[in-house]
């Protein structure tokens, strides 16, 4: 049996006792309100003293909805994370990852810009890497709406948004300056099959039924680097890469091979796994509470790879 952390246990067995459909048994719309109605009960409050401000984005297919947050004591050297939250590419918004997008702007110091970018099935693949890069390159223009200037972007995202920071940090780094990628627990290969995908298939929150879930909705080609990063042939000099795993997870074995590709390249990395931490723990942390620890330490990871 692999380890598991006491306080993820719980939370394991708390749902499992839990009736009712699995999220790949419904519509994206009973999903999507699925998703909101956890987070409310297993997340911590966003912390208050980071000002929110609604902003709207010119997109390729209309408004983009985003959210800035500015800390109360900004780091003012113009470097701003943009950040792109996961779900699958079908479920999560503004509003599931409201408190872990202040709470990474309260901890790095840097104002933080979620983009709330469309799903599939209405939207499928590459509107949502569309939808980034507009927002990303209009972000990079440091426009007069965000009330903060910008000279250099941090792209940085949790599993589908972790796909697409390590897509926009690559396909953005020539025309914009980058200083960073934070991928936390990545979906960068959309064929992968093997491995953690088949060890923690069920019982560890994230399961294959999902991801098999999600992956049709979003009607991706999983051969293409604008869904698989790792198939990508683009490797030299690529932004600095901060790549969290968690033990537990299906993802895991596909962030440790993209981060070792990385690094083969000759790119900056710093690599850290959280043994016994689940798939989803980043926005998890009332309920994990060791989840707000493997935080903090992916933000000291941060700080010194930008260092």
């Amino acid at each position: 049996m692999p380890f598991v952390r006491e306080d993820v246990k719980q939370l394991l067995t708390m749902l499992a006792a839990v009736e009712g459909p699995q999220m790949h048994e419904v519509d994206p719309a009973t999903a999507r309100a699925m998703y909101q109605q956890m987070g409310s009960i297993a997340e911590r409050p966003a912390p208050a003293d980071v000002i929110q401000t609604d902003l709207s984005i010119p997109g390729p297919a209309g408004a983009i909805r985003a959210r800035s947050y500015r800390p109360a004591d900004p780091v003012a050297d113009g470097t701003a994370i943009v950040f792109f939250h996961g779900g699958g590419w079908v479920i999560g918004d503004l509003q599931t990852h409201n408190s872990l997008a202040a709470e990474i702007a309260k901890l790095t110091g840097f104002p933080t810009v979620a983009i709330d970018y469309r799903l599939a099935p209405e939207a499928p693949w590459p509107a949502a890497v569309d939808d980034a890069l507009a927002a990303a390159r209009w972000i990079a223009g440091s426009p007069a709406e965000l009330g903060f200037p910008v000279s250099r972007l941090i792209f940085a995202g949790d599993s589908a948004g972790g796909n697409l920071s390590a897509i926009a940090a690559r396909a953005l780094r020539r025309e914009t300056p980058v200083a960073a990628q934070w991928l936390i627990y990545p979906g960068v290969d959309m064929a992968a099959a093997e491995g953690s995908m088949v060890e923690f298939a069920e019982g560890y929150l994230l399961t294959a039924a999902s991801m098999l879930w999600f992956g049709n909705h979003y009607a991706a080609d999983a051969t293409h680097p604008n869904a698989s990063p790792i198939l990508s042939d683009d490797w030299a000099e690529l932004p600095p890469a901060l790549v969290f795993t968690c033990g537990l997870d299906p993802l895991r074995d596909q962030g440790r091979a993209y981060a070792g590709k990385l690094i083969a390249a000759g790119n900056r990395v710093v690599f850290r796994e959280a043994a016994g931490q689940v798939h989803g723990s980043a926005q998890l942390r009332q309920a994990i509470p060791s989840a707000q620890t493997d935080l903090e330490a992916q933000v000291a990871d941060l700080k010194a790879l930008l260092a």
